[in-house]
């Protein structure tokens, strides 16, 4: 039985406690939140459960196994470094850390410990993020031309994260996922329309060493709220669309065929390809619980996580650069790589 605790029980929170509670083989013994009102729901739902004002409760009790982390962005850090010098596993929200130094530092405790540190990308949990990522490794949509992405709606406006940190973290943890390749430089540009808060619609595109090409565009204000990703490979293309009942991943025949023209070699014929669409069958079973059950999995096997300290790294230096970017109108920035400690 692998017992865990949970830090912050605001919007997220109440999620990872409910999934953890079901989840065969695991025990919520404490949840920690400095709001008497969101303690007193914890105590309503979960009898069993310890609410405490103090996070220190958590972190320093011997019965805990793993620390859950569901607090704001800057907070994620230092609560993530004192759980393992505690001797705790973690689970950490996305973005992990609000710098890829402090990433960097987290990935050498945990690793210095023999620790498990999972990052929360729950995207790549769900089926039809993994059902995308098969028919991207099995080369079923040929070499990879591009990647386009727009997470969009209205609100919520977050106090200490621009819209890129918020949204565009969840479009660059699928990218990082499904495609075969990683980004060497991005480009963003955005704006705040709000006096006192952060950028609130921003473009990213990323450049790859070969041909590929990425775009993610997030915003805060749309009317409507769009969940929207095309893949377009040389052989096949993918609409997902995560707002879709059913259906949310469609592969089309489509796409573009080369030719050349006798002798001329010079001359290349360039045709449309128009066959088939079809819907491939998609995992039901809930993210979250998928990704509890791998994460307790990886506690009682001792191995790294499919969305590790190393994936949540990734998408943090993307961030960052494409934060820098944005201060300087779009200009390229080439993404650092930092390496972690022996």
């Amino acid at each position: 039985m692998i017992r865990v605790g949970v830090i912050g029980y605001g919007y997220w929170g109440p999620n990872l406690v409910r999934s953890f509670h079901e989840v065969g083989g695991c025990q919520v013994v404490a949840v920690s939140d400095t709001r008497a009102e969101r303690r007193a729901l914890v105590e309503a739902r979960y009898p069993s459960v310890r609410a405490t004002a103090d996070y220190r409760d958590v972190i320093t009790d011997p019965r805990i196994d793993a620390v859950l982390i569901a607090t704001p962005v800057h907070t994620h850090y230092p609560l993530a470094l004192e759980a393992m010098s505690n001797g705790k596993h973690v689970w950490v929200e996305k973005p992990m850390t609000t710098t890829s130094a402090d990433g960097v530092r987290l990935i050498d405790e945990a690793e210095r410990r023999g620790l498990v540190l999972h990052v929360d990308h729950t995207f790549v949990y769900t089926g039809a993020v993994r059902k995308i990522h098969e028919l991207v490794s099995s080369e079923a949509l040929g070499r990879i031309y591009y990647y386009d992405s727009v997470r969009v709606n209205l609100g919520l406006f977050q106090s200490d994260v621009n819209v890129i940190w918020d949204l565009a973290v969840h479009d660059l943890s699928i990218m990082d996922y499904v495609l075969p390749v990683q980004p060497c430089a991005v480009s963003a540009t955005g704006i705040g329309h709000v006096s006192g808060k952060p950028e609130n619609i921003a473009y990213l595109t990323l450049f790859f060493e070969d041909s590929t090409i990425a775009h993610v565009h997030a915003n805060w204000l749309a009317p409507v709220k769009v969940r929207r990703t095309l893949i377009g490979g040389s052989s096949k293309m993918i609409v997902y669309d995560d707002l879709e009942a059913s259906e949310k991943v469609k592969v089309y025949d489509k796409g573009l065929t080369m030719g050349e023209q006798g002798d001329a070699r010079y001359q290349v014929l360039v045709g449309y390809r128009a066959g088939d669409m079809w819907a491939p069958q998609i995992e039901v079973t809930e993210a979250l619980q998928t990704e509890a059950t791998h994460f307790l999995d990886c506690i009682t096997h001792q191995r790294h996580s499919l969305t590790d300290g190393e994936a949540g790294l990734r998408v943090v230096r993307i961030l960052e650069a494409a934060t820098r970017s944005m201060a300087c109108r779009g200009q390229v920035v080439e993404l650092d790589r930092p390496t972690v400690a022996a």
